[in-house]
């Protein structure tokens, strides 16, 4: 094994994409809420950043392993939850009459726990799927090829999340045709997402590389999802 494969810094730009990943999850499920209409089809305005979480998570695991992307992915279920958690209690707490704005901060930040288990299955198993094929293909093609297994993760990772996050979220709620509609859409405007981004992933990755002087192959990974090591020599 060699000095750079042993190698297992939690260095200031894994550290910098960690956040960033983080931030866009936690962000995402609070502006979920909030509908937007793009050419007559309806969607959460959380379609502009919750992709980027599927693009860092790319990023992560091509720099750096799958080991270290799962470790985020793991981060930031936890923030979910704690973020879920912190809403729920403060919106528990008692408050004083002259003050107006318990519905707003309750329409706002009121995560029913329906969508906060549909939002936390979806993303848990869609980002390690993503991650772990990702991983797979990077081995099989000997590193050639990044758009493919980018977009070929996004497409399997997206597309569980998409579904498990529409059934659990809304089954029952509403017609079946527009449960469907909504899904197709959602899904595509995010796999369109990845591949228009495609180009700058490029750049991004062969500038962290170079940083980094690191490309992490998982040739002898086990793909356990609820191991916490993020260590690469191990």
């Amino acid at each position: 094994m060699s000095q750079q494969e042993q190698r297992s810094t939690l260095t200031p730009c894994y550290l910098f994409l960690s956040s960033f990943f983080i931030t866009n999850l936690l962000l995402s499920n609070i502006v979920a809420g909030k509908m937007a209409t793009f050419f007559g089809v309806t969607l959460p305005a959380a379609v502009f950043l919750f992709p980027l979480t599927y693009i860092t998570g790319d990023i992560l695991t091509e720099v750096y392993g799958f080991k270290q992307a799962r470790f985020t992915i793991w981060l930031g279920l936890f923030a979910n939850l704690l973020m879920a958690l912190v809403f729920a209690l403060t919106l528990a707490l008692p408050y004083p009459e002259f003050w107006q704005g318990q519905q707003a901060y309750r329409t706002v930040l009121g995560m029913t726990p329906r969508l906060v288990a549909a939002s936390t299955a979806a993303y848990f198993v869609g980002e390690l799927l993503n991650a772990a094929l990702l991983s797979k293909i990077k081995v099989k093609t000997k590193g050639r090829w990044l758009w493919l297994r980018t977009i070929a993760s996004t497409i399997v990772g997206e597309g569980i999340d998409t579904f498990l996050f529409i059934i659990v979220a809304f089954m029952g709620t509403m017609p079946q045709t527009a449960l469907w509609a909504m899904m197709l859409a959602q899904y595509l405007w995010k796999v369109s997402y990845e591949i228009a981004v495609t180009p700058l992933t490029y750049i991004v990755v062969r500038w962290i590389k170079r940083r980094e002087q690191l490309d992490v192959f998982d040739f002898d990974v086990k793909y356990n999802p609820f191991s916490f090591d993020w260590r690469r020599d191990k």
